[in-house]
Order: C-alpha cells, then sequence, then structure tokens
C-alpha cells in the first residue's frame, strides 16, 4: 500500500485508487461518493496525540498525527508517489511545504471537506 493510500485510509476516505491516477482538471474532475469532515478527524486525532502537533502547517506533524512514518525517507517515498517535481535529495523543506499542500489538496480531490484557508 502506497503512503498516500494509507494517508488516505486513516482519515477513511475511500477513493485510494484515484490516488494513482493523474490529477483532474477542475472541470473534469468527478464528485466524491461521500465527504469526509478531514478537519475535525485530524483536530480529533491531534487532540488526543501526546505531543502537541501543528498538522495544518507541516508535513511531519501531518503523519504522525495519522500516525504513520514521518521519517525523511518517508516522505522522500510520499513525494515520489505524488510527482514532487523538484529533486527528492535536495531542500526537504521546499519538499516538506509541497508535500503538505499537495497532500491536502488529494484529499480534497478524493472526498475530504478541507477548509479553502488550508488549501491555499
Amino acid at each position: 500500500m502506497s503512503i498516500f493510500s494509507s494517508i488516505l485510509s486513516k482519515l477513511g476516505i475511500g477513493k485510494a485508487e484515484a490516488a494513482e491516477a493523474p490529477a483532474a482538471t477542475a472541470g473534469t474532475s468527478t464528485a466524491p461518493v461521500s465527504t469526509v469532515d478531514v478537519l475535525a478527524k485530524l483536530e480529533g486525532l491531534a487532540a488526543a496525540h501526546a505531543e502537541k502537533l501543528n498538522w495544518k502547517t507541516s508535513i511531519v506533524d501531518l503523519l504522525k498525527v495519522l500516525g504513520l512514518d514521518s521519517s525523511l525517507t518517508a516522505r522522500k517515498e510520499l513525494g515520489k508517489e505524488l510527482g514532487y517535481p523538484g529533486s527528492v535529495e535536495g531542500d526537504s523543506a521546499a519538499l516538506n511545504i509541497w508535500l503538505h499542500k499537495t497532500v491536502l489538496q488529494k484529499l480534497a480531490e478524493n472526498g475530504g471537506n478541507i477548509p479553502p484557508e488550508l488549501l491555499g
């Protein structure tokens, strides 16, 4: 199972196969079967976590909240899965920023209800 499929699964989003397909444009995307309140799920998981995690801005914290591997190796693999346009061997900060934005966008594309302020 891919890392992004694991993210979808942890959040109860059932369209894991859509992550494998190229991103659809706004005009051609299909409506998801159901919408998952990702914000509520992540806030609940974060509140129950032993550490204070800022999943709204950090991919590392987002992965930790979900109980997934947040190591640089795992993040590089996730970057490769999602088509990171830069070198995953280069700037890890740039990778992290791109990953966070892309993961939230892909969650929204797969039926996750993500507030617009988190997608910006």
